[in-house]
């Protein structure tokens, strides 16, 4: 079956977005040219002939027999019949993303039952892992009535209270969720993801992968749709499958597949619907997905659920003000390309996101480019470290470890963090000409102090409201959209930008409003907000400051 599908692909008879042909040329070529890895036919249709004669399809037409489709028969050949020289496993970890309704809860409970009962291990622990409890017992549920609908399957495999026992060599399955106290001290030999897009502490994830380090051929299997929640786990590990695909980086253990549009205008094409839906007539109905898409035209509220969950395309929630492909922006940009720069910061009350920026233009160039730094109290980042949960789902402490947040010493941040910055800047030599605040946040004292070091007509106060924020962002949004604003592919900046909300009053008036989940922070977008609107009313004056620097 991998010549027949991932041939197919590379010969063009299979439709496949752009990264699957990649990975089917790289599968294709292990395939013909073994190294340190070779295909053993034998041992990946042991695993295939297991599920396909032993397991049962758990829901609608319960109790027929679970007969793979092409596309996952040839995965799971990659996956386990790829071995070395000790007919173990080279594949120890594997990414798919695959869109809904392609039959991913049916193959995740067949997979479970095989690496509990044909695997050769002694004593094998596999979970069903997800956030909460309930999710993974869906997931373990599943198994459960795949194991009622097989006669031997229920013969041998024994339903406890927390489990399902496998007597002769010991083993289970189980549900497990990110109550994080009680995984120390697990020995997983299969952990899986059934989606890896819902999960909001990445800490689950990497206690699983350690607890697996015990194991001769492990297997972490993360299959997963794209969701609405971004720069979390989910995200990390598309990157990181992409980057393999593309080859920046090389790990021979790790084995991505994904299913996607090559691009979001490619929804309303019936034709490459298959790219992100294999199964699509067999598995999936092409009537009900084409009754999605009908719905999307004419409802743009559900359009972002359909683009998501239907095609595996990134976007914010529907009530975002920004669609992800809008904000979305890798380019990068050099300070030393300006001499001048406009400030905007956002001061929080006490153990919020403290955001500030520098935005810079020069003439002939319509971009604006953007510099940030944010703050968070110690305290915090102390509290991630004991109870390993992260706060507002967000990777705080790795961000400090980038460079891109700072900490704070005790449980809130000094407002001079904002004025220590700014004269940071000036010290590379960058100057801030005017900056931008919210005055409800900041004192006399300090409005002094910044007046004396940057001039007494550099602080401009921005009051939030209808009235100044209106043009203001929709002309930034206009500015996004062109891809004109470049901040670094910051991922903080990303993260507020995706967690941005707007409020529109009955004359069409817009403001940015907090996100209702109090955990996405929108402190960044509030400051570059704050710079956007003192650069706009300052343009003039400040644009031509920036001419004789050296492009």
């Amino acid at each position: 079956m991998i010549e027949e599908y991932y041939g197919g692909i590379v010969d063009g008879k299979i439709v496949a977005c752009e990264k699957l042909k990649r990975q089917a040329d790289r599968i294709l070529e292990a395939y013909a040219n073994p190294d340190e890895f070779h295909f053993d036919k034998d041992i990946a249709n042991d695993h295939i002939e297991f599920i396909e004669t032993f397991c049962k399809i758990p829901s609608g037409a319960l109790g027929a027999p679970f007969i793979l489709e092409p596309f996952q028969k040839a995965m799971l050949e990659v996956i386990f019949g790829f071995v070395d020289d000790n007919n173990l496993r080279q594949y120890n970890e594997v990414f798919e993303m695959i869109s809904r309704k392609n039959g991913k809860t049916s193959l995740c409970s067949a997979i479970e039952l095989d690496m509990l009962i044909n695997d050769g291990e002694g004593a094998p622990q596999v979970y069903n892992i997800a956030t909460m409890l309930d999710q993974a017992k869906l997931g373990f549920n599943a198994c459960d009535k795949m194991r009622q609908m097989s006669p031997l399957l229920n013969k041998h495999l024994r339903k406890r209270a927390a489990d399902i026992y496998f007597p002769q060599n010991m083993g289970f399955i189980k549900a497990l969720a990110s109550n994080t106290s009680s995984l120390d001290g697990l020995d997983v030999h299969c952990g899986i993801i059934d989606e890896l897009s819902a999960i909001k502490n990445r800490d689950i994830y990497d206690l699983i992968k350690q607890a697996m380090s015990a194991r001769m051929q492990p297997l972490l299997f993360c299959i997963t749709t794209n969701g609405f929640l971004r720069n979390g786990i989910f995200d990390s590990q598309y990157e990181y499958a992409k980057r393999i695909i593309d080859g920046d980086i090389q790990n021979k253990r790790f084995l991505p597949i994904i299913y996607e549009l090559d691009s979001v205008e490619e929804w309303t094409d019936p034709k490459a619907w298959v790219k992100a839906n294999p199964a699509l007539g067999t598995v999936k109905s092409f009537d009900k997905l084409k009754e999605n898409v009908e719905k999307a035209k004419d409802d743009a509220s559900f359009l972002p659920t359909v683009l998501v969950k239907d095609f595996n395309m990134k976007q914010t929630n529907e009530a975002a003000w920004l669609k992800f492909e809008e904000l979305d922006n890798e380019a990068t940009w050099n300070l030393s390309e300006f001499k001048y720069c406009i400030g905007g910061f956002d001061a929080a009350d006490s153990v919020d996101l403290n955001a500030a920026k520098a935005v810079c233009m020069r003439p002939n160039d319509d971009r604006i480019y953007v510099k940030s730094m944010y703050w968070i109290p110690q305290d915090i980042i102390d509290q991630v470290r004991a109870t390993r949960r992260e706060r507002d789902n967000a990777p705080y402490e790795l961000w400090v470890n980038q460079g891109w947040l700072r900490t704070c010493e005790g449980n809130k941040c000094d407002k001079r963090i904002f004025l220590e910055w700014y004269k940071e800047l000036r010290e590379e030599g960058l100057y801030t000409l005017y900056i931008g605040y919210d005055p409800w946040h900041i004192s006399d004292e300090l409005l002094r102090e910044f007046r004396a070091e940057f001039g007494k007509n550099s602080m401009i106060p921005v009051r939030q409201g209808f009235k100044t924020e209106s043009e203001p962002l929709k002309e930034i949004k206009a500015d996004f959209q062109q891809k004109r604003i470049v901040y670094d592919n910051n991922p903080i900046d990303k993260w507020c930008l995706v967690n941005s909300c707007i409020k529109t009053d009955p004359n069409g008036n817009q403001m940015l409003v907090k996100n209702a989940d109090r955990r996405n922070r929108n402190d960044g977008t509030s400051a570059l907000l704050d710079a956007y609107v003192v650069l706009m009313n300052n343009k003039d004056k400040y644009i031509n400051l920036n001419d004789e620097v050296t492009q």
